[in-house]
């Protein structure tokens, strides 16, 4: 039987793997062409992650959060563009996204107002702003809801 691992500064994908109760060589096993002694590199930080290889441990450990991770903190890219989702509640998604649409619907005539004739004007910047802002908690919102929806919907299949 393998030892667990008492380290206490574990990545994700350690902690995830170890969720699931898996060794190195059965997640390897499970993950069919990421050896143990590449799992280890990633786990400890001395090799990063490809894309193709936190697909396939998204997929195989049943957490689709593994990407948005990836994602958002790994991909020159993503760090820019992608916000880390965290996981919530379903309740709690969706009472966000009701506040937040709430919020926008009070906003609507103002944003009508400011892009009417195409441009914006400086006075209009600091109202265009905040309405960005209640826009990307809605886009985060459905993110989290879309997240939750691919890990539970694999759930119940599974069942």
């Amino acid at each position: 039987m393998a030892r667990a691992s008492v380290k206490e500064n574990k990545n994700i994908y350690q902690r995830k793997r170890e969720e699931l109760g898996l060794s190195r060589e059965k997640a390897g096993e499970l993950l069919r062409y990421i050896t143990p002694e590449r799992l280890e590199r990633i786990e400890s930080g001395k090799s990063n992650a490809h894309p193709d290889e936190v697909i396939l441990m998204a997929e195989k450990y049943h957490c689709p959060h593994l990407c948005n991770y990836y994602c958002a903190n790994e991909c020159e890219i993503g760090k820019q563009y992608v916000p880390e989702i965290k996981s919530k509640e379903l309740s709690q998604i969706i009472l966000e996204m009701l506040a937040s649409l709430n919020a926008m619907q009070r906003k609507q005539e103002r944003l009508i107002e400011i892009t009417s004739d195409g441009e914006i004007q400086e006075d209009e910047l600091r109202d265009f702003r905040a309405i960005q802002n209640e826009l990307e908690k809605i886009s985060i919102t459905v993110e989290t809801l879309q997240l939750w929806a691919e890990k539970n919907i694999k759930e119940f299949d599974q069942k």
